[in-house]
């Protein structure tokens, strides 16, 4: 991602970052998400060119409203619901977030124009 806002961040394009510890209880509390970057995963001095926001939920009865209006403005990717002992929220739907870092790209004017759980970077670039 911060390859991504060296190559269009002067283009009216960002990158957000939603923490979120739905998926196995794997996120760190907010105030050590920036020195877990850094230091832990994925290391090496790591820092983010782009806004890390706090943890929120992106799947259940309390799911962040963006990401209901995400989930509901694109055609889920993912047929495969996945391991529900390492799922933390209920109900479960068929278009829920499946894992970390899935992606949402949204054009200039706030509109949903594609999800991909697994795209190559090469097609998000020519998608940009």
């Amino acid at each position: 991602m911060n390859a991504l806002m060296e190559m269009y961040g002067d283009h009216n394009f960002t990158v957000l970052g939603f923490p979120c510890n739905q998926f196995g209880l794997q996120s760190p509390e907010n105030e050590e998400i920036l020195n877990v970057l850094k230091y832990v995963r994925p290391g090496g001095g790591f820092v983010p060119k782009f806004p890390i926001f706090s943890k929120v939920e992106v799947n259940g009865l309390n799911e962040e409203p963006l990401f209901t209006f995400l989930k509901e403005s694109l055609p889920f990717v993912n047929p495969v619901v996945g391991d529900i002992k390492r799922l933390y929220w209920s109900p479960i739907k068929v278009n829920d977030l499946r894992w970390n870092f899935e992606r949402f790209l949204v054009t200039a004017n706030g509109m949903p124009y594609k999800y991909d759980l697994h795209c190559p970077i090469e097609i998000v670039e020519r998608d940009i």
